[in-house]
Parts: C-alpha cells; structure tokens; sequence
C-alpha cells in the first residue's frame, strides 16, 4: 500500500483538516518534476540496445560507502543548503518560515511555492496539536482532582471511623499510592515543566489499609517495586529530593457534591417541578462503585484521546519525512535532514507531555481501578480491535444461499400447483400473508442497514463513534447480514411448510401446528432479542433494547443520536407495527384453526391500527420538545412541528375510514399532502444538510464524501417520490389489480428503502458537522462537583 492511501487510512476522521495535506504537497512537487522533464528531458536510448544505460553503468561495489564518510569534505557551509528554516514570533504565536537558497535556478519559482505551502500546512499541525495538548493538560489536572474526591471518599466508605496513626502501614503504602495517584499531578502544565527539569517531589496520600488491600498483603512487595522501577523510569530523581507522605485529604470532602450523571424519570420529573435533589454525600459502599464506575469511563475515553494524539503526531511527522525524501529525489537536493531538524526542534516534534501522560494514565488506571493487574488493566484501556471471524462469513453465505434457495422452491411450488387459482388465496392474503409479511419487512430493514454500514465504512464515515457503540461491540454489515439471512430462513421454511390452501374435508380446519409456525417464529425472535447471556451478540442487543425503551418512555430520558435515530426508523415501520397487533388479535381473539378472524371489520382493532402507527411519531415529537426545552433551539420546535402534521394526517385517515364522506376525504388529502411536502423539505435541507445555493457544489454541501455530485441529486428526486409513495399507506387508494395486503407491503417496503437511503446521507451530514468542529472524543460526565470552582466561575 502506498504511503498516501495509509495516511488517508490512519487518520482520525474528524481531524482529517487538521492534517498536513500529503496529496496536495504531492501534487505540487509532480509539477516541479513536469518542469524539469520539459527543460531537460532525458537522454534516449542508443539504437540497437534494449536495456535502459543505467544497467551498463560502471559497477560501485558492495562495500563502497558514500553516505557515511566522505573524506576530506569540511562542515556543510550555509552557502550551499538548499533551504534554511527559522521561526517568527506573529502575534504571540510561533511560526516556521522555510527560505529558498536557490531562487534563481530554473524553475526555482515551483519550489518556492512548495516550500510556502509546505511551511503552511507545518504551521497548521503544529498549531491543531499545541491547542488539543493544552486541552489534555487541563482535562489531566481535572482528572486530578477527581481523583483525590475518590481517594477521600474511599476512605470515608473503607474507614468509616477512622484509624490510628499507624508509621508502618504509611511507610509501606508510600510507594504504592505514589506511582499512581499523585503521579498524575505532574500531568498539569506546571508539572510537566518541573519533569522536563527532572526534579519533581510528589506527595503521597494515604488511603489507609482497606479491607481488599489487607486480603492481599503478599501482593503489596512486588507493587511496591513495580512502582519504584516506574518512577526511576519516569523520572531522573537526584539524591537530594524528597518525597514527603501527607495525610488523605478527608476535608476536601467538604466542597465537594456528587454529580447526578444518571438520568432517570424521577430525576427528570424531579427537575421539571424544581424538587430539590439530594445534595449531600453519603458514603455507602453503592456509591462508591458508581463514582468508581463512572471515573473509569473517564479514564478510558481520556486514554483514547492521547493515543489519538500520539498517533497524531506521528502520522503527521512521517508524512513530513515523506514528502521531503520525495523533494530530494525529484530536485537531488539534500533539503530533508534542514527541515526534519527543525521539526524535531519544534514543539510538534520535541513534545513529550502527552507520551508522559500515557504512561501516568496507565499506573494511576492499573493501581485504582484493576487492583495493580497490568495485564487486566492494558486490556481495558488497549481493547483489541475486533477480528472478522471466517465462521461468520461462512454462515452468512450458507444462509443467503439457503434463502435463495427457498425463495426458487416457493415460486416453483406456486406455480406448479397452482396455488393462486385455488379458493383458498384469499383467506390465504388476508390471515397469513399479513402474518409473514412482518418477517419480511424486518429482514429488508436489516439488508438496508447492513448497506449503511459497508458504505459508511467505505467512504470513512466514524458511525460507531457517532451512535456510542462501545469500542469493539459494534455490529459489522457480515454480522447484520448474518442475522437477516438467518430470519429469512427462519420465515420462509415456515412459509413452505404453512402454504396450505385446503381444509380437511373431515373436521373442515387446517393442521393446528403449522397454523402455529408464525406465532413460534415471532417467539423465538423474541427470545433470541431478551436472551441475557452472552449469547447472539449481547451488547448489541441491549444497546438496541435500551433505545427502544428510552423511545417509548420519551420524554423521560435526555434525547441522544440512537434514540431518535431509532425512532425515525420506527416511523418507517408502521406496518410491521400492526401486524404485531393483527398477532394478538387473530392468535386471541381469532380462530386460527378456520383461519377465521373478525379482526378486520372490527372498530376498535381498526382505531388501534391507528393509533399503533401514531406511536412512533408521537415519541418523535416528545423527544424535539424534550430538546427544544433543554437546548432552547427553535429548529427543534420546527421538527416537532413536521411529527404533528403527521399525527394529524394519520388521525384524518383515520376519521375518514370511519366516516366515509367527501369532506373528511378532502381534509386527509390536504393535511397529507402538506405533511408530506414539509417532511420532504426536512429531509433535503435539514437532515441532509443539502439544497444549498451557494456551496462550492451548486445545490448540494460544500462537503461531500461520495465523490459522484449525481448520487446526491438521484437520492434527492428518489426521496421525493419514496416520500409521495408514501401517501398510499395513508389514502388507501387503489392503483393496480394487486391484493390490498399485497399492495400495502409493497409501499411499506417502498418506505424501508427510502429510510435505508436516508441513513446514510443522514449520517454523512452529521459526520461532516463531526469534522468541522473536530469533535472525535465522547463527552464523559465526572462524578464529582467542586463547589468552589461553581462560587469561583459566578
């Protein structure tokens, strides 16, 4: 693989602007080498020889060295440098300037804008990494703090009466706590000036001997050196420093108040009607492990930042070194060693706080929160990236094969028996085929978000990060795919053994157990969907069980993207909705053995057809007033707004199925049409971020990740008339000789595709938003409050 596509590859990509622009850099030294061919184009070939005469060259020898001694050659003089480097200081800032000592050769001019745009894009990496180290720096001193809130506060929990002064147990925790807790005060910016001097006294707090640590008293020796060998490791200390051991700092306690990070509904309806929250701390031992929990999130995700930002700097400092060799073979010059000088001078190349604070990270993360296991603990701040499985891919071909399989034998059983001339086909439409049409619909929402994922994946589109999926837990488009395939056998091998058309001429009822296999398929869905173990990808499946009651309990829970991100997809399957209903109803009430139900023609199922396909819009619209309260932004008003329409249209359709009459008709006309148009607009504008009139695409974002402009304007007239599709499952008016429940599950699965297509670009915008304000970390909330900080802020 060639460096520039790695580079590409590597990249964190919501900071793909903040890194040095390798192709661009590239572009320009290909037009200083298409001078140079056209000013002194090489010598031809002699007639007669094949060879190229850089093979009939005179032979060097293997042991002639050129690049390490040149004899009798003085010190480089500054005359013959090809570029020399300094810095300026421009309105407090530093710079790098790169001047050309050769500007009168020819073509010199090309070279003078490579190194102006090369100084350029240094300037910019340099700048993006000094402002993300000063953010880590501060998040460290936080982190600090947090940590000593959990020190005393572990004490208060493990000792609630205290101790005596016991000189021993002080002495020998000593070099446990130092290598860990107080290790991260040098992590401040003060504290990385005083280890970049060498001499640095760290404090030592004693948390006491806790019960666990008085249970493994044959561990305390061999920690005891491990942290010893880290800190001579860490830092040079002379003879003369002095490590000083101060007691736990229980008064810090008294400023301090636990964050209530966990949204509940009481704690939401609490908020609401201004009930004063519990204020104060109470050390139980419940409380200790959710502070405990929640500062070990913290630890993680800060952890991640500075391996982000090592790999940064790397990336960066290579592709420098790369594009300088490159300048070197093009001109022969020897400019790479001037200006890699210079970069390992600056403070992009000489940095080291954020390696220092890896290492901090990990004895402070080891000791606290793995009970000074390093392996335990590298394992959950390094998880290892997860490896595509051959069983996987295996099964899922096996399973798309069997589903092609099955689909040929039910065509062919159709046609060959005759199925569809028979009595039976309509009682068939009207009881089973709503029955699978749900497994149907269930599996080509799957195949669409498994085209999400391969080509958000492909156009490097960070999805994991964006919906929260846990590092390693994500679900890629084999294993979607997988679970698809295998639905799909499930339904159609239930659908060959039910395709039964013809009662028993005896007892004049079909065969009780086939009869059955719908119900027993949705059953064990359900059960595969709630089984606890870890089993069937079990993270993935309480992720989407935890959306799906934070939908239905909206407004209760703070909005996040996957809750409203599902609710969207709910709204597109309304049918499968009512075929869950039509499952109670015909299995409940129906009698299933006659295929005979009253479940149709019944009001009260009708009016809750409806008002089961009002449930996704309504959550939808509790969640836009839930955000436009918090974040008082009216666009969350205007969306909330688009979910009413909706309701209102489904509500009309509904009245005019009731009342059949010309003016409820015409009402549910006019209200589905103008929710239709207002919904279609959302999306283009708002949810795609495109129809922009003046971006650098005419019509569409100044970013765009799918290279092709016409896949933008193809999804955009496709989406218009997906959406006015849309409008059959609304007015119910006929178009073609289709059976009624065959015509809906083809306008339901219409709405599927349209959904599936609105996913990618959906996500496309709010990556691209992503990138724009370099947003690459989660936000994690800290456990505790400092109130001097609130009474210092006001």
């Amino acid at each position: 693989m060639k460096f520039g596509k790695e580079f590409r590859v590597q990249m964190v990509p919501e900071w793909q602007e903040a890194y040095m622009d390798y192709d661009f850099l590239k572009t320009l030294l290909k037009e200083v080498q298409s001078f140079q061919l056209r000013t002194r184009p090489p010598a031809a070939n002699p007639v007669g020889l094949k060879r190229k005469l850089s093979l009939y060259r005179a032979f060097s020898g293997l042991t002639q060295r050129t690049s390490d001694y040149t004899p009798k050659s003085p010190s480089p003089d500054i005359e013959k440098q090809p570029i020399l480097v300094n810095s300026v200081n421009l309105d407090g800032s530093q710079i790098y300037q790169t001047s050309f000592l050769m500007p009168t050769v020819e073509g010199g001019e090309y070279e003078l804008l490579f190194f102006r745009r090369l100084d350029d894009e240094f300037n910019k990496v340099d700048k993006f990494y000094r402002s993300k180290v000063e953010e880590v720096l501060k998040e460290a001193a936080m982190l600090n703090k947090q940590m000593d809130a959990l020190i005393a506060f572990r004490i208060k929990v493990e000792n609630p009466t205290g101790w005596s002064d016991r000189t021993a147990d002080m002495t020998r925790l000593a070099s446990d706590v130092a290598a860990s807790t107080a290790a991260l005060a040098a992590s401040t910016p003060s504290g990385a000036r005083s280890s970049r001097r060498g001499v640095q006294v760290m404090d030592v707090i004693d948390e006491g001997p806790s019960m666990h640590e008085r249970s493994n008293e044959s561990n305390h020796d061999e920690v005891e050196k491990e942290s010893d060998n880290t800190d001579q490791k860490e830092v040079q200390k002379p003879k003369s420093m002095v490590r000083t051991l101060r007691p736990a700092p229980l008064e810090i306690l008294n400023n301090v108040k636990i964050n209530n990070t966990l949204a509940t509904p009481r704690s939401t309806i609490k908020n609401f009607l201004k009930v004063p929250q519990q204020t104060e701390l109470r050390f139980t031992r419940e409380n200790l492990r959710k502070v405990e929990e929640q500062l070990k999130r913290a630890f993680v995700e800060f952890y991640h930042k500075l391996r982000l930002l090592k790999s940064y700097n790397f990336l960066n400092t290579l592709a420098f070194s790369k594009i300088m060799k490159k300048y070197d073979k093009i001109t022969t010059r020897n400019a790479t060693k001037y200006y890699m000088k210079m970069v390992d001078n600056s403070y992009f190349g000489s940095s080291d706080e954020v390696t220092k604070l890896m290492e901090r990270v990990e004895a402070t993360f080891i000791k606290h929160f793995s009970n000074s296991n390093r392996s335990k603990g590298m394992r959950v701040l390094r998880p290892k990236a997860k490896k595509e499985r051959h069983r996987t891919t295996f099964y899922m071909g096996f399973f798309s094969g069997c589903t092609v399989a099955l689909l040929i034998a039910l065509v062919l059983i159709v046609h060959v028996r005759k199925i569809m001339n028979k009595e039976g086909r309509i009682l068939y439409m009207e009881t089973m085929f709503p029955l699978y049409s749900l497994f149907g619909l269930i599996v080509l929402h799957l195949l669409m978000y498994a085209a999400n994922i391969y080509f958000w994946r492909r156009y490097r589109v960070n999805y994991s990060f964006i919906f929260g999926f846990k590092q390693g837990t994500e679900l890629g488009y084999r294993q979607v795919l997988l679970f698809s395939f295998g639905i799909a056998v499930l339904a159609l091998c239930s659908v060959l053994l039910n395709l039964d058309m013809e009662m028993d001429p005896k007892t004049k009822d079909y065969k009780a157990f086939t009869e059955l296999l719908p119900l027993n398929v949705l059953i064990f869905l359900l059960i595969i969907l709630l089984f606890p173990f870890n089993m069937f990808y079990r993270s993935a499946r309480f992720f989407l069980l935890t959306c799906v009651f934070h939908c239905i309990a909206a407004p209760l829970y703070k909005v996040t993207l996957p809750d409203f991100f599902l609710a969207d997809q709910l709204t597109s399957q309304v049918q499968s909705l009512r075929s869950l209903e039509f499952y109670i109803c015909y299995y409940g009430w129906g009698d299933y053995k006659h295929r005979q139900n009253t479940c149709r023609g019944n009001t009260v199922f009708r009016t809750f057809s409806f008002i089961v396909a009002v449930i996704p819009y309504w959550s939808r619209l509790l969640q836009c007033l839930r955000r436009l309260f918090e974040e008082k932004d009216p666009m969350q008003g205007y969306n909330g707004l688009k979910y009413f329409l909706t309701i209102v249209a489904v509500c009309l359709r509904t009245a005019y199925s009731l009342n059949k009459g010309v003016s409820w008709r015409a009402i549910a006309w006019v209200f589905s049409g103008i929710a239709t148009i207002f919904s279609t607009y959302w999306d283009l504008v708002f949810d795609w971020g495109l129809l922009q009139r003046h971006s650098k695409n005419r019509w569409l974002r100044d970013k765009l990740l799918v290279p092709h402009r016409s896949v933008y304007f193809g999804a955009m007239v496709l989406n218009v008339l997906l959406r006015f599709a849309w409008l059959q499952t609304v007015l119910d008016f006929g178009i073609t000789s289709l059976h009624k429940e065959t015509m809906i599950a083809l306008v339901a699965s219409l709405e599927i595709f349209r959904r599936g297509m609105w996913n990618f670009f959906r996500l496309e915008n709010e990556h691209l938003n992503n990138v724009g304000k370099y947003r690459a970390f989660k936000s994690v909330p800290l456990p505790f409050n400092y109130v001097e900080d609130d009474d210092s802020d006001d």
